[in-house]
């Protein structure tokens, strides 16, 4: 069984428990907001927010930092957190369509370009026949991965399978690359293993790679719809306090300190 069908059991598990959970955010204006997000770059952004720019809307915020994909989600929507701020709306849309759960895309903040590293190899070129390439397992993130191949000539994916499509929707793979699908998580941990792997930019800043530098090939920013923003419950789309932190997120004093402290490899929007 892939390992999308055996999140999807827990998706399904945490919608079915409903949103009862105590978060405080639809009864006390003044409470903290509970974010859940991705170590980096989201914690530390959101971290910046936190300390240096939230006290000019009178706004608390508590980070809560997850190291995968899928709890952000369920635990946003079994109401153990406020909000999150870590997925894209390709992604979004994904989880919603699975889960059957109500959640809202509230703003892009960033977008971390996916990128194809080796250890092994200095260039797409230096790729032999027969590699083995490793690309995520889960919707959103395997058909963007395999995307890049396509735009760097590797693969070949059936006409209109683009935006949903496995490596069982490849038509054309001149060099026989070997594919092998991961958790998003575990791909920087697979260049020991693989020839080259497609790794979204969150994890392979957070494995010391520097996107803009490390990477073979790298998505372009131009027209991507793969910004990470703010989401939350459908209840809380006008709570003024998510309101307060979009506008944080997205002002000059974020752009600034993402273009500093990420140097390239993480963009404002």
């Amino acid at each position: 069984m892939r390992i999308r069908a055996a999140l999807l059991a827990v998706l399904l598990t945490a919608v079915g428990c409903g949103s009862g959970g105590e978060t405080g955010a639809a009864s006390d204006p003044n409470a903290p907001l509970k974010v859940g997000v991705s170590p980096v770059p989201h914690a530390q952004v959101l971290k910046y927010v936190a300390d240096n720019l939230a006290a000019s809307k009178n706004l608390k915020i508590e980070v809560v930092e997850f190291t995968d994909y899928v709890q952000p989600n369920t635990a946003l929507v079994d109401g153990s957190l406020d909000a999150n701020y870590f997925q894209t709306v390709p992604y979004l849309d994904t989880f919603k369509a699975e889960s059957g759960a109500t959640l809202e895309w509230i703003g892009p903040v960033h977008l971390e370009p996916l990128g194809l590293y080796s250890s092994k190899h200095k260039s797409l070129a230096d790729l032999p026949a027969g590699a083995r390439v490793a690309v995520a397992n889960d919707a959103t993130n395997e058909a963007r991965g395999l995307k890049l191949l396509q735009d760097n000539g590797l693969i070949k994916v059936r006409a209109g399978a683009e935006k949903t499509a496995t490596v069982r929707d490849i038509e054309d793979n001149p060099k026989n690359l070997e594919f092998v699908e991961l958790e998003a998580a575990q791909l920087p941990r697979s260049l020991d293993d693989t020839d080259a792997s497609v790794i979204n930019g969150n994890y392979a800043i957070d494995a010391g790679l520097k996107p803009a530098d490390d990477a073979l090939a790298l998505e372009k920013t131009e027209g991507n719809p793969n910004a990470n923003g703010l989401v939350t419950r459908a209840e809380l789309k006008d709570d003024q306090r998510i309101k307060d932190l979009l506008e944080l997120l997205q002002s000059q004093q974020v752009k600034d300190y993402i273009k500093e402290t990420f140097a390239g490899s993480v963009l404002a929007v």
